[in-house]
């Protein structure tokens, strides 16, 4: 059969594009789909701009610690249009460089959505083209649980690009958007409480990484509300005519606010696809099910990123999308990714930077065998400004072969220093290694290499 296109791609988000770039660079003729922006969620509702408001969310402590370093320089006015608009022109800025990253490809853009009508077959817009492979790389969208009241709630897209900056925010879930969420609106002033229904939040990272965390983000006050829920909202206006919410918890007190964002979750976009027409499988998620190669129950129709609910992380999504094309359109040994020792940042205040295995999945796995190291302390910066903010660095050694199985950081720019530090965790850095290795001084990155006195065994 004659097909129209060699690949045919669901989503022009991070995975997709690299999926549909590079196999048009090995010859293939490719097409790719679009309904709502193209970057996808990293650029346009997630990463990027996150990051952004991260960044603007800080000079509220780089003001106050000025002092300390012979600068008298005066706060003034927060002005959230200038960071929110600023915010969206770069991202307009992003979505022209995608395009033209799909048009220099020679990769045929359709800004419309697209269904599947059979396995080979795709209704995209107004008219019907067929394709011998067809990948599905829509993402995952945010959700709000259903409840008397849910409907007042914001997500973190809408967060994006609120006509009026809050004075009082609540912000519901323990994952990592909630969290930096909650650093970024209480840094740019507002009054934020941060409400989960568990024990501790950020479950999956280290233990003592989430204790360390909860105590700094304390000091930033932020309220934090542990083993609650909110069981209704209602809505109702101020003297001024403004919008404001009564949450009514799950004990049975209650508390006013201005906004109401909810983290608690993201489902794969699969609905309205048409996977049932192709025979694609879904998971009780509504995700995309995959083998290691990412085909699904359908033998021409793959599925990389969230849509299959696995890593979510935008490398992830675009290395996956390299091993599609590679596996698709080249005679080279069939790849996969390697999802062990993944770096990962939560760019929290400060921020996280982690790769490898927690504590307790280390002990799990080597339970008698393990060497923890941890070092605590201030930032050089701050034996000046005197800010009660402080620095913490785990590492996770296997005793028996001296091998470091993880390594943890909280600390300002936690992300860039762990990056290079997933390069030795993947080449299975020993700990005598990380010994000989000359730190640079003074950083807080040295500490890595000099850290020497163990804290416990496991």
């Amino acid at each position: 059969m004659d097909f129209d296109y060699d690949l045919f791609v669901i989503g022009a988000g991070s995975g997709g594009v690299r999926a549909s770039r590079i196999s048009a660079s090995y010859g293939a003729r490719v097409a790719v789909a679009e309904s709502m922006f193209l970057g996808g969620t990293c650029v346009n509702v997630g990463c990027v701009p996150k990051k952004l408001f991260v960044y603007g969310s800080h000079f509220t402590e780089d003001f106050e610690d000025a002092s300390a370093y012979g600068w008298q320089v005066s706060q003034g006015n927060f002005d959230w249009a200038t960071l929110r608009d600023n915010k969206t022109k770069e991202i307009q800025r992003l979505n022209g460089i995608y395009r033209n990253l799909l048009e220099g490809a020679g990769v045929t853009l359709f800004e419309a959505h697209a269904t599947l009508i059979d396995a080979h077959t795709i209704q995209v817009g107004e008219q019907k083209v067929t394709a011998k492979h067809i990948l599905v790389a829509t993402g995952g969208w945010p959700v709000v649980p259903e409840f008397p009241g849910s409907e007042h709630a914001i997500t973190s897209n809408e967060a994006f690009y609120l006509p009026e900056f809050p004075k009082d925010v609540v912000i519901v879930g323990g994952g990592y958007i909630a969290v930096e969420f909650a650093g970024i609106f209480a840094g740019l002033g507002a009054r934020t409480t941060l409400v989960y229904r568990g024990d501790l939040f950020l479950r999956g990272f280290d233990d003592s990484v989430r204790e360390f965390v909860k105590a700094e983000i304390e000091k930033k006050h932020i309220n934090l509300l542990f083993n609650s829920n909110v069981a209704q909202i209602d809505e109702q206006a101020d003297a001024q005519g403004q919008a404001r919410f009564t949450l009514t918890m799950a004990d049975g007190s209650q508390r006013t606010t201005d906004l109401v964002l909810y983290a608690t979750g993201r489902k794969p976009k699969t609905a309205g696809l048409g996977l049932e027409n192709a025979g694609v499988a879904l998971g009780d998620n509504g995700e995309v099910l995959v083998d290691e190669y990412y085909q699904t129950s359908a033998e021409n129709i793959y599925a990389i990123g969230d849509v299959t609910d696995r890593v979510q992380l935008t490398p992830v999504a675009i290395e996956e999308g390299m091993c599609i094309a590679n596996n698709l359109f080249t005679d080279n040994p069939k790849k996969r990714l390697n999802y062990q020792n993944i770096a990962t940042a939560v760019f929290c205040q400060p921020n996280i930077g982690t790769v490898g295995l927690t504590e307790a999945e280390a002990v799990a796995e080597h339970v008698g065998d393990l060497d923890i190291y941890e070092s605590d302390f201030k930032p050089m910066k701050h034996t000046l400004s005197g800010r009660d903010e402080r620095t913490y660095l785990k590492m996770i050694v296997r005793r028996s072969d001296d091998v470091v199985l993880g390594i943890h950081m909280v600390g300002p720019d936690a992300g860039e220093i762990i990056q290079g530090l997933g390069v030795a965790l993947v080449a299975g850095a020993t700990k005598a290694q990380f010994d000989a290795t000359v730190g640079i001084h003074p950083t807080a990155a040295e500490e890595f290499v000099t850290m020497r006195s163990l804290s416990r065994t496991a």
